[in-house]
């Protein structure tokens, strides 16, 4: 076998151990990333910890360019991978970063930062693979009356509470309407 057919196997096929261990790393990589662009979100630790959360994200971005990059050197039809919805969302998830170098205006790192958030996408293809997540699913599917019962049970109680909250607490700064109330 040559290191490219190798590679391949390790990064596309999802049936070997070591094609699992890359999953189970890549997937660490995009919860950690996920998690400091959500705990970069809270203004005070934003700001605190603002070179340690840029330091992570240029290391983690690093780490997925050259997933990407991998990617596209041993697939045998690169340009398929590309135009994939999944080729699209890891470009997507690495683009904000590299655009962040170039555009330093505040208005445009606003609507670029958003396309970090699809990394979390990423974690959806790995759960194709995953023979648990098929059984999550099976009964996700038998259990969704129950479920819609629940959630509409839960929406209901939260609508019937930010009433009453206006009610009592109404022309208070936070309760100036019901739907402020409710959030």
């Amino acid at each position: 076998m040559s290191l490219k057919s190798d590679l391949y196997t390790i990064v596309f096929g999802t049936d070997t151990k070591a094609g699992k261990q890359f999953d189970i790393v890549l997937l660490w990589l995009i919860l950690t990333s996920v998690l400091v662009v959500m705990l970069e979100s809270v203004p005070e630790w934003g700001l605190r910890y603002a070179y340690n959360f840029q330091m992570l994200e240029y290391t983690l971005t690093f780490l997925f360019s050259v997933e990407y990059i991998l990617r596209l050197l041993i697939s045998p039809k690169p340009l398929k991978y590309v135009f994939s919805f999944w080729g699209i969302i890891d470009l997507l998830s690495i683009l904000p970063t590299y655009l962040s170098l170039i555009f330093t205006g505040y208005h445009y790192l606003l609507v670029i930062r958003i396309f970090r958030l699809l990394r979390v996408f990423r974690i959806l293809k790995l759960a194709r693979f995953n023979k648990e997540a098929i059984i999550l699913l099976q009964a996700l599917k038998a259990s969704a009356y129950k479920i819609s019962v629940f959630l509409v049970s839960v929406l209901a109680i939260t609508v019937f509470v930010g009433a009453i909250m206006y009610v009592i607490e109404g022309g208070e700064k936070s309760f100036t309407s019901i739907p402020q109330s409710i959030y």
